[in-house]
């Protein structure tokens, strides 16, 4: 997952963002343009407090959204204004989205949604899902920790220019079935991908969608990050800290992810396909 932040443009006289889809160093070497709130929750400077990642867990702890370029003023700013549209005017964004992508760069490309946040009510997805629907010659894509929410809205009729991957570390992994869903976990680095026999997208963000399903994200390499870490994927200390939960604090070891490694799961002859 991309860990830098673009740095805005500015907004208009009416205090709304001149531009609602942006592109940041990775997302530009890769030809995709994003869309991003502000991380998990907060306050917005007229007192009122949000959450836009409902289903967050372990992640926010280690969250690089909230870290970095994410806290400078300016790129705050943005994502408050972004934030801001959509609560006060959900039609008026919808339109200003549609509007952006009539340009023709849109064309054929690739938009993530979501470069932090996340699909936090029902109406802010369906106003996507409809903005995918209007605008079919446009791909989409997504991070999701939103389960319950995507399987209710998104699987029964999923728009056909838009894939996700469902990413562990929050409070409904366990509605997660690594064999039927596309599914994201953070690893504490490469090689435990590999030992795992996930496939990295580290070399593009794309893979995520469009590689195989069981899909690997290399830990951002900070130092206390990796220390909260202590060598488990986010499937894992989120899974620790649920039996934690139903014991009372009285669960000492450590639990085992429900999604297999890719060796155990498929046969060394298997061929992998894209969602």
């Amino acid at each position: 997952m991309s860990s830098s932040a673009h740095v805005p443009t500015g907004s208009s006289p009416g205090g709304r963002p001149r531009r609602l889809l942006t592109q940041n160093r990775e997302m530009r070497a890769i030809g995709v343009h994003n869309w991003s709130l502000p991380a998990w929750a907060g306050r917005l400077p007229d007192g009122r407090t949000y959450n836009t990642c409902p289903a967050a867990g372990i992640c926010r702890h280690v969250c690089y959204a909230r870290f970095g370029t994410y806290t400078w003023p300016a790129v705050r700013a943005k994502h408050e204004s972004n934030l801001r549209f959509v609560l006060d005017d959900l039609a008026g964004w919808e339109q200003a989205v549609l509007a952006e992508l009539a340009a023709p760069k849109f064309r054929g490309g690739w938009i993530r949604i979501h470069d932090a946040g996340d699909f936090f009510s029902d109406d802010y997805l369906r106003a996507w899902l409809r903005i995918m629907r209007t605008r079919p010659d446009t791909n989409f894509y997504a991070y999701t920790k939103e389960i319950r929410r995507f399987k209710a809205l998104v699987e029964p009729d999923p728009p056909e220019n838009f894939l996700w991957v469902y990413s562990y570390g929050g409070t409904q992994d366990a509605l997660l079935d690594p064999a039927v869903d596309r599914v994201a976990d953070v690893f504490p680095g490469e090689d435990a991908i590999h030992e795992a026999g996930w496939s990295s997208q580290d070399a593009s963000d794309l893979l995520a969608v469009l590689g195989p399903h069981l899909v690997g994200i290399p830990a951002n390499n900070i130092p206390h990050f990796l220390k909260r870490l202590a060598g488990r994927r986010f499937s894992e200390w989120q899974a620790d800290l649920d039996a934690h939960r139903r014991t009372g604090g009285q669960a000492t070891v450590r639990s085992i992810t429900n999604a297999p490694s890719a060796r155990t799961r498929r046969g060394p002859d298997s061929e992998d396909h894209a969602a």
